[in-house]
């Protein structure tokens, strides 16, 4: 019984996400998600008491393993200046993944408190990810500019979300050129951050350049 109730839950979660991805939070309601699963309304209830408990759970159980992909990226990245691109990159190429869109959608959503509060501290831990990082790079406001580097990235997913006429990958290395050329500027040296700039590719020359002195060390 108690297997066959988190199957249930599961199928519930898995087309909460499907239509968020497809329609936002105005897709995401009880009739839908009942006739996605094939349960009765009735018994969507018995799972979930409103739209905002679906919301709370798809952020307990999404949110740690997109932050996880993120973390991972950053850990190989080899210098401060390497970490910040594979944070703004990381997120950025994970905006086609599901549920990536899920949270997006989410985030644009009107919901009630509850859920706001679990999609603020669940933004907060990626944010407190980039903070080392930012202080290694002796700007001021380590904190403030990691909130800041987030709403780059934020609008640039939004803008990827939306279709926008520019190429996914044009919005996210100039993104990833805001990220660096803000931050090297704010770090107030000349040269600072190693003249960090995104190539062609988008690919950042210093991060580049991070990798291959640390293949010779």
């Amino acid at each position: 019984m108690a297997e066959h109730r988190s199957m249930q839950r599961g199928a519930l979660l898995d087309a909460a996400r499907s239509l968020l991805s497809e329609g936002g939070t105005e897709a995401l309601t009880f009739p839908a998600l009942a006739e996605r699963t094939g349960l009765a309304r009735s018994s969507v209830y018995e799972y979930f008491k409103s739209r905002a408990a679906v919301v709370e759970e798809l952020c307990a159980v999404d949110f740690p393993v997109w932050a996880a992909e993120i973390e991972a990226a950053m850990e190989a990245a080899p210098t401060p200046e390497a970490k910040v691109e594979a944070y703004v990159r990381s997120q950025l190429e994970l905006v086609g993944d599901r549920r990536h869109r899920a949270v997006v959608a989410i985030s644009a959503g009107e919901l009630d408190a509850g859920a706001r509060e679990k999609i603020r501290a669940a933004h907060g831990g990626l944010v407190a990810m980039i903070v080392e990082a930012l202080e290694a790079l002796g700007g001021p406001e380590p904190r403030l500019a990691a909130m800041l580097l987030q709403g780059v990235v934020d609008a640039a997913a939004r803008r990827m979300e939306l279709g926008a006429a520019e190429d996914p990958a044009v919005i996210t290395s100039t993104a990833v050129a805001m990220a660096l050329r803000g931050i090297c500027g704010q770090a107030g040296a000349p040269g600072a951050c190693g003249g960090s700039d995104p190539g062609a590719d988008g690919s950042s020359r210093g991060a580049a350049a991070g990798s291959r002195d640390s293949g010779l060390r």
